[in-house]
């Protein structure tokens, strides 16, 4: 998968999935609504929500976007719907086009450790899934012992 398919995808899945998650909080103040259905559509928006960050993370390193960017394209997935006008634009503007950069080149970057540890991941994509998942599913773990956003400062 291209890492421009890859970054649609998330960022679709991230909109489609507040949806999920606003019309549920919505139906909640209107009617009865089973708390385990909203508990389960609040995981999938939260592990969607860290995939898009994920992946918004690895699209930007491999087209080099700004450190900027990349961090503002994390944290649009905190507004709702705000991933998608971002997506749209980065495909307007050509920045996710390409494929990903699994050999170095000759740009004195891809000497960096960082470039040479993302490429390696890059060309071993099992590996790389594996190690994301691992990585989601521990923040994922850790984010919901904490319980609900609204209680972490209490």
């Amino acid at each position: 998968m291209s890492p421009k398919k890859l970054f649609i995808f998330f960022a679709t899945a991230e909109a489609i999935t507040w949806t999920l998650l606003l019309g549920g909080l919505a139906i909640r103040s209107f009617a009865e609504f089973p708390p385990a259905l909203m508990t389960t559509v609040g995981g999938i928006h939260g592990a969607v929500f860290l995939g898009y960050g994920v992946t918004a993370a690895l699209v930007g390193v491999n087209q080099r976007w700004s450190l900027g960017r990349i961090v503002g394209g994390i944290s649009l997935a905190i507004v709702p719907y705000a991933t998608l006008p971002f997506e749209r634009t980065a495909i307007r503007r050509g920045l996710v086009e390409g494929d990903w950069r699994t050999t170095a080149t000759a740009d004195p970057r891809d000497a960096h450790w960082f470039d040479r540890l993302f490429r390696w991941f890059i060309a071993r994509p099992i590996v790389l899934v594996i190690t994301m998942v691992a990585v989601v599913a521990t923040i994922f773990t850790i984010l919901v012992s904490l319980g609900p956003p609204t209680e972490w400062f209490n």
